[in-house]
C-alpha cells in the first residue's frame, strides 16, 4: 500500500512539474477552462435568479383583486350590498383597499353643451357608473385633476370623473375652467380625468359619479359590486372570507371571486429559462474542455523524447497515462476554482445591476469538481496517446 502511495506521489510530483514547466501555456489553458466553467456557473446562477424573478413577476401579476357582488337572482329581486360592505371588508387581514361600483341604468346620451343641436353628430351613449371614493384606490386609478372625496359624497355634489376614452370622445382635455357634461338634462362638473386603472378597464370609457350624487340624480338605491385590492397571494383567502364579512347573517346574498392563477405556466416559463441558460453554459464548458484536450495533445507531441526516455528507464504505459491524466486534472481543477469564483462574481454583479435579488444554488460550490472531471476527460486521449508510444520510436526524437 505504501508503494502505491509512493508511486501516486511521484506521478503527482511529475504532473506538477510538467504543468509548471510552461507557466504561460498553463495560464492560457487554465483560462480557457476557467472561462467555460465561469460561464456555466454564471448562467446557472443567473438561471436560478431569473427563475426567482419570473416567480415574483407571476406573483405580482397574479390575482391581487377580488370582486364581491350581489348574487344575480337576488339582485333581480332588489337585493343590494350593505352600506358598510366596504368598511367590513377592509377589516380583513390582507385587504389593502376596497370600494363599491354600480353601473346605473342610464340610457341618456352624454354631451358637453346644454343646447341640443339637431344638426350636430349624435351624442355618445356612455356608461354612467356610481362609485365610492375607495374604488379609485382599489383599482389603482391615476386621475388628472382631482378625484371626488368624502366632502363631495356628503354634499351629493353634482361632480363627475371622466375616463380618458370618454373624455376623448367628448373632446374634453382642459379642466382649468371646470367643464361640465350633461347626461340627458342633468349637469355634472368634471373635476378629473381617469388616465389609467388596473383591473377595471370600463372606467376609462365611462362617466363616474359619487354614489350619493347617483342617488339624487339617477335613482341609485345601493351598490351591486365591491372591488377589493388584496396583498399578494391573499386573493383566494379573501374571496372565501368576504361573504361572511359583508353579510354575516346571510352570506349567500353575495358571491366573491378571484381570478385564477396559472401556476403551471409559471413553472414552464421558469423551466424554459433555466434550461436555456444552463445549455449555453454547458456549451461554453465543452469549449473549455476541447481547449484542454488540444493543449495536452500538443504537450504530448512536444515531449515525445521525454516519454521515450522514461519508458527506457522503466516507466510503464500506465505510469505515463497517469502522469498526463494528473496534469490535465490539475489544469481542470485550477481552472474550476478560478472559473467558479469568476462565475459567482459575474452572476452577483449582473443580478445587482438589474436590481434583482441574487439567488445562488449551493450545489454550485461543487463546480471545481466539475472542472476536475472535465480536465480528466479532456486529458484521456492525450494520456492514451502518450502511453501508446513505443520507446524506440520516441527515443529517435532526442
Amino acid at each position: 500500500m505504501s508503494r502505491e502511495r509512493a508511486r501516486l506521489r511521484t506521478h503527482l510530483g511529475e504532473a506538477m512539474a510538467g504543468v509548471s514547466a510552461r507557466p504561460g501555456r498553463l495560464a492560457l489553458t487554465m483560462l480557457g477552462e476557467a472561462l467555460g466553467l465561469a460561464a456555466l456557473v454564471a448562467t446557472v446562477g443567473l438561471a436560478t435568479t431569473a427563475s426567482g424573478q419570473v416567480a415574483d413577476h407571476f406573483d405580482q401579476a397574479a390575482a391581487d383583486r377580488v370582486t364581491v357582488q350581489v348574487e344575480p337572482s337576488r339582485a333581480e329581486r332588489g337585493a343590494r350590498l350593505p352600506e358598510d360592505a366596504a368598511d367590513q371588508v377592509r377589516r380583513l387581514d390582507g385587504v389593502e383597499a376596497a370600494g363599491t361600483l354600480t353601473r346605473l341604468p342610464v340610457t341618456d346620451p352624454v354631451r358637453t353643451v346644454a343646447v341640443v343641436d339637431p344638426q350636430a353628430p349624435p351624442d355618445p351613449l356612455l356608461p354612467v357608473l356610481a362609485a365610492s371614493p375607495g374604488l379609485l384606490d382599489a383599482v389603482d386609478a391615476h386621475v388628472t385633476g382631482r378625484p371626488y372625496d368624502d366632502g363631495h359624497v356628503a354634499r351629493a355634489d353634482a361632480v363627475a370623473l371622466l375616463g380618458a376614452g370618454a373624455a376623448r370622445r367628448l373632446g374634453l382635455g382642459d379642466l382649468a375652467h371646470g367643464p361640465a357634461v350633461f347626461v340627458g338634462d342633468r349637469a355634472l362638473t368634471v373635476i378629473g380625468i381617469i388616465d389609467d386603472v388596473s383591473g377595471r378597464g370600463e372606467l376609462l370609457d365611462s362617466v363616474v359619479v359619487p354614489e350619493t350624487t347617483a342617488a339624487r340624480l339617477f335613482g341609485w338605491t345601493g351598490a351591486l359590486s365591491l372591488q377589493v385590492q388584496v396583498a399578494p397571494n391573499a386573493a383566494e383567502t379573501i374571496a372565501r372570507q368576504a361573504p361572511l364579512a359583508v353579510a354575516p347573517q346571510d352570506p349567500g346574498i353575495v358571491v366573491a371571486a378571484a381570478p385564477p392563477t396559472d401556476a403551471a405556466l409559471r413553472d414552464r416559463v421558469e423551466s424554459d429559462v433555466s434550461s436555456l441558460l444552463v445549455l449555453l453554459g454547458l456549451v461554453a464548458l465543452m469549449a473549455g474542455g476541447v481547449g484542454i484536450a488540444n493543449i495536452m495533445l500538443l504537450s504530448v507531441m512536444e515531449r515525445i523524447g521525454e516519454i521515450g526516455l522514461r519508458r527506457a528507464l522503466g516507466a510503464t504505459r500506465g505510469d505515463l497515462m497517469t502522469q498526463f491524466l494528473a496534469e490535465s486534472a490539475v489544469v481542470g481543477l485550477l481552472g474550476g476554482i478560478v472559473g467558479t469564483s469568476l462565475g459567482f462574481v459575474t452572476s452577483m454583479l449582473v443580478a445587482l445591476s438589474r436590481d434583482w435579488t441574487p439567488v445562488l444554488d449551493v450545489r454550485l460550490l461543487a463546480a471545481p469538481l466539475a472542472g476536475l472531471v472535465v480536465g480528466v476527460l479532456a486529458g484521456a486521449f492525450p494520456a492514451w496517446r502518450a502511453g501508446s508510444l513505443e520507446p524506440a520510436q520516441a527515443l529517435r526524437t532526442l
